[in-house]
Order: structure tokens, then sequence, then C-alpha cells
């Protein structure tokens, strides 16, 4: 008896004992099993948001069985993100709820913005949400089913998420406080090492080992080889600009410039009225080998035709167009997506506007649309325009579907041209031209198009080419009213980019795809982002021979017309025009015709396109070391207080 009472504790003790191993044993499982789920649940999302963005099954299944690829590095950095989320919600799985709908919305505009745009989704994109919506009626218009769809889809979406976080919140297992500290302090050192070693400008030999690898020079690889969700963190440091290697005082001070004048030569004339008109998508839809359209929607364009802009963008993205033509400096030296309308330009930068108004030029900026579109109303003061003629300051127009119509916006421009005395120069950006091409937006289309294209792409060039036709009738008017003036005025045209015509370029036999390539051989990268461009003097007529220029050298060119000489514009910026034609992100064209493919990867930069990007760094981001050599007008605006 005394044995069993003594050996009772002893027993129960091995009981308890046994009761807590199993105990710590079913957490343990428990623990592993939510675990496994998680990462799980990662793959699944990894794998969602990839077919998604390749719109490929087969592509997505050999991202993740090509070790080469960070697919799991991927899923790993998802599962932490999950990880932190569920602590921090108090709730096993519900971060879930947050991040896949999320990443999967990013996914899916990702891969509609690569069918349009030719571009992948970059961060920045999230900084124009405001002008998606503005042209949303466009958009319906043009596509009505997809619409109604696309708006039934969200709210099924959003009522899902809803109700599944109801669900979670009264179903999903909650963690404890030691649970949420232990899954924090797993994640979250984790998460801080990775997002460290995601500036794309330095090298980790860690993360080079997981395989994620940045290609900053060439974007569509960058999101092919690291996957939307890399790339796009990537991506999210290109608000910071580094300084070029080796920029400082001495570096400018070391450029040489050529000689300039003064602003109006010996031979002197009287200085000529500057009018830059940047046509919205304008291009020469005659070049669809095969679609005949009759006649020909641009007979005059057509007649006084010098050359062609290589455009930096395809089907959107005009404000980095406007940036290049008015500033003379390059998207080429930007990271790939940004758009420094929205993100660089922070305070007042040199412009064709400061060196205008330096010479007692009215400078005025036309656009008949609202002002905050694309930050215009602030970065237009930055250039040093005396003002900004937006939508809401210009008498009501006539309309072309829900854009203005280029005839009334040239109305416009001669009689505000009218009511001025002294020499003016305006920079216009019309909207006429704006896609999508919907059928019937206008009462009549006057350009047969005969071709063997689907009907729906039959449209979309019909419309197109009906806002060709109003566009070039419409610069025809103010050429003959520039013709009746005393003054010489100069009108310079060209074309943002190419229009967003979509499958009419594969069918109509231009392109072997929707969207134009950012890298190509030297004749197709021209192809498929040149654009019409004419400088005319109503004295002396068209400038001829151009050739195919960026538009950055656009202000050499006017200036040169004009007479103007400067520092920067025709001096610095005029020696880059002896030597190259197109300077782009990939490809350098050189005046004799060479191409230089690939060269921000090749070792050694040409002299002048590295003393290019100094001055520009200068300028945007720097500590403006050149700006009176190169930028007199604005160093004296800066010590007048002006």
């Amino acid at each position: 008896m005394a044995y069993f009472i003594s050996g009772a504790p002893a027993q129960n003790a091995y009981l308890d004992d046994g009761d807590t191993a199993i105990r710590r044993s079913h957490k343990a499982m428990v623990f592993a099993s939510a675990m496994i789920a998680t990462l799980f649940l990662s793959f699944v999302t990894v794998f969602l948001v990839e077919w998604i963005s390749r719109g490929s099954l087969p592509e997505t299944l050999s991202y993740f069985a090509t070790l080469s690829q960070p697919s799991w590095t991927t899923v790993g950095v998802v599962f932490l993100a999950y990880l932190a989320g569920d602590a921090l919600l108090g709730r096993e799985h519900k971060a879930i709820l947050i991040f896949a709908p999320l990443l999967v919305g990013m996914a899916i505009v990702n891969a509609q913005k690569q069918l349009y745009l030719s571009d992948p989704f970059y961060p920045s994109d999230m900084l124009f949400g405001r002008q998606i919506m503005e042209l949303m009626p466009a958009l319906v218009s043009d596509r009505p089913m997809t619409a109604i769809l696309l708006a039934v889809g969200t709210v099924i979406v959003v009522a899902a998420v809803i109700g599944s976080w109801i669900f979670a919140w009264r179903t999903f297992p909650r963690l404890s406080a030691r649970q949420r500290i232990l899954r924090l302090a797993v994640a979250l050192p984790l998460i801080a090492g990775f997002a460290h070693m995601m500036d794309y400008s330095k090298f980790f030999w860690l993360r080079d080992r997981l395989q994620a690898i940045p290609m900053m020079w060439d974007q569509k690889e960058n999101y092919k080889h690291n996957g939307f969700i890399l790339a796009f963190i990537f991506n999210v440091p290109m608000a910071h600009v580094a300084a070029p290697a080796g920029y400082g005082p001495d570096a400018i001070g070391a450029i040489q410039k050529e000689p300039v004048g003064l602003a109006v030569p010996a031979n002197y004339r009287q200085k000529p009225d500057v009018i830059v008109l940047m046509s919205e998508s304008f291009w020469d839809p005659t070049r669809l080998p095969n679609v005949k359209l009759s006649p020909d929607p641009m007979p005059f364009i057509r007649s006084i035709q010098g050359g062609h802009v290589f455009s930096p963008e395809f089907g959107g993205m005009t404000p980095n167009i406007e940036f290049e033509a008015l500033t003379g400096f390059s998207n080429a030296f930007l990271p790939w997506g940004s758009i420094p309308y929205q993100q660089y330009v922070r305070r007042p930068l040199p412009s064709l506007a400061t060196f205008f108004k330096s010479e007692g030029y009215t400078t005025r900026a036309i656009h008949p649309f609202q002002e905050w579109f694309w930050n215009r109303s602030n970065v237009y003061k930055d250039f040093g325009f005396d003002e900004f003629m937006s939508e809401d300051k210009m008498p009501p127009m006539e309309k072309r579907g829900i854009f203005a119509s280029d005839e009334s916006l040239m109305k416009e421009i001669m009689r505000e041209a009218d009511d001025v005395e002294e020499p003016f120069f305006f920079f216009a950006v019309t909207l006429q031209g704006h896609g999508p091409y919907e059928p019937h937006r206008y009462k009549v289309n006057t350009i047969s198009v005969d071709g063997n294209i689907p009907e729906d792409d039959r449209e979309r060039v019909a419309t197109y080419a009906q806002g060709v036709k109003e566009a070039d009738d419409s610069l025809k008017r103010l050429t003959e009213w520039a013709k009746t003036r005393d003054r010489e005025t100069i009108i310079v045209l060209f074309g943002d980019h190419l229009p967003p015509l979509g499958t009419a370029y594969v069918s109509g036999g231009y392109m072997e795809q929707q969207t134009a390539l950012r890298r190509a051989p030297a004749d197709q990268m021209k192809r498929e982002h040149e654009t019409p461009l004419l400088i005319w003097s109503s004295k002396t007529g068209p400038v001829k021979d151009i050739g195919t220029i960026s538009p950055a050298l656009l202000p050499y060119r006017i200036l040169k017309l004009a007479g103007l000489e400067h520092p920067y514009y025709t001096g610095f910026l005029g020696d880059v025009a002896k030597h190259y034609d197109i300077l782009d992100r990939y490809m350098l064209e050189q005046v004799s015709g060479d191409d230089v493919s690939g060269w921000q990867q090749k070792k050694g930069v040409a002299p002048l396109i590295r003393d290019y990007r100094y001055l520009q760094h200068d300028m945007m981001f720097g500590k403006e070391y050149g700006l009176k050599r190169f930028f007199p007008e604005r160093a004296g605006a800066i010590d007048t207080g002006t």
C-alpha cells in the first residue's frame, strides 16, 4: 500500500511529463502545419501573379523550373511578408487577404500595360492613377462590354474580399502574443536585410546567389528574369537618381562649350515668333503595308515634312517626349519607367521658355485639358513659362469625342498670338489624336480604308486616319495665317509617339506585335518609334533633310532657324547634334548612320555623352556648377530674384 501511495506522485509526474510532451508535440505539429500552409499559399500567390503577368502557363512553369531565376526567392519573400502580416493582424493566414488581391491586381495592370504600351507596370505608374480615371470615359466608349465586365468583376472581387475578411475574423485561429512575437522576430530582420539588397545600383553577393539580378537597362528582360514582384521592387528606388561616376565641379568645369556669339547675329533680323506643336499620337498611317488609305490623310504635312522625331516612348507617356523637347535633356540618363514631370522636376529648371523669356519673348504653354494632368501646372512654372493656358482658361472648344479638336486649338493659338505685341514662344500640346480610336468618333469619315484586315482594326484605323486628316487641315490653316503676318513665324510640329492602334499594327503588316520593342536593330527601332517632324518658317519655308532625331535635339534646330545663339542649346547641344542623331536608353545613332546598341552596358562612354550626362545631372539634381556658363539666363534670373 505504501508502495502505491509513495509511487503515485512519481507516476503522476510521469503522466504529466507525458502530457506535456504530447502537448508540445501537438503544438509543434500545428505550428509546422501553419508554416507549410503559409508557404503553400505563398507559392500559389507567386504562381498566379506570374501566370497573369506573363500570359503564358508554359513560361510560368519554366520560371519555376529554372534554378537560374529567382522564383523560389520570390516565394520566400512573400512567405516572410505573410508571416509578418499575420503577426500584425493577430490571426493565421489573414495577411493573404490583403497581399494576394493587391499583387494579383497589380499583375493584371502589368499585363494590360504591356499589351497596349509595351512597358511593364512600374512603381512610378501609381503616381498618375488620377490621369487614368480622367481618361476612363474614352476607354469605356472604346470597349463598353469590357468596361462592364471589369466593373462587375471589381464589385465581385471587392465583395469576395470583404466576405473573406468576415469569415477569417470569425474562423481563423488567433495568434498568441508569443506566436506573434516569434513571427515578427523571424520575418522582420530577414525582410529588412532583403530590402537593403534591393538597391540595384550596388552589388550584393547574397542577392547574386539568390539569382535576383537587376537588369535596369532592359526592363522587359528585368521582369522576365526576376518575375513581376522582384522587378517591381527593384524599380522602387528609381525616385533617387545617383550622380554619375566622376561628377563634380572639376568635371563640369572641364566641359568644353562651343563659342557663342550674340543672341541675335550680326546679320540682324527681327526676332521671329515661335510656335511648337506637339501633336498627340501623330503618325503616318499610310505606312501600314496591308492597308490602303484614300485619299492621303496628310498631304500638306507630307509636302513640308523635313524628317522624323525618334520618340523614346510608344502609345503613351507624352510628358517624357515633352520633357526632352523643352529642356534639351534626355530620358536616356534617367531610370527606366521614370516620368520626370511627376518625379524629378522639383525646382526651377532651364528650358526653352527660360531662354526665350530672357530674350524679351512672351512665353506661353497651351493645352486644352486640365492643368493638373501630368503635373503640368507645376512643371511649366519651373520651366519659366509666363502662363499656362489650360482648358479652364480657354473659351469652350469643339470636341471630337471627348477631346478638343485640333481646328479649335489652332484658332485659339491664332487668337492669342494676334493679341500679343512682342515676340512670343508658344508651346502647344494637341489632344484630338488621343486614343482609344473608337468607331463613330467622327460624324463622317472621309478617308476610306481598304485592305484584308479585321473589321475592328479597319474601324480603328479609319477613326485614327480621320483625325490625322483634320490635324493636317488645321496645320495648313495655321501656316496660311502665319504667311499673312509681318513678323516671321516659325512653326514646329512633331508627333509625341506612335498611336496605340493595337492589333491593327499586326494585321496591317507593320509590326509582329501590338507594341514597339525596346531593344531591336536600328532600322526596326526607328520604324517603331519615329513620328513626323516639320520645321517651317513663314519667310524661308520648310527645313528639309533633317533625318530622324531625338526630341532633345529640337531646341538646337529651333534656335538655329530663329537665328539665336545659346551656350547650351546651340553650343553644347549643337556639338552633340554634329555627332549624334538619336540618344536612346538602348541605342545611340551617330550622324554617320552607325549605331551603338546597348551602349550603357559597354565599358567606356564617349566623352561627349559623358559630359552630356554630367550637365543634365548638374541641372536636375546636382549643385548647378555649370549654371552660369551654360544657362546664363537662368543664373541671371536667380541673381535678380526673378
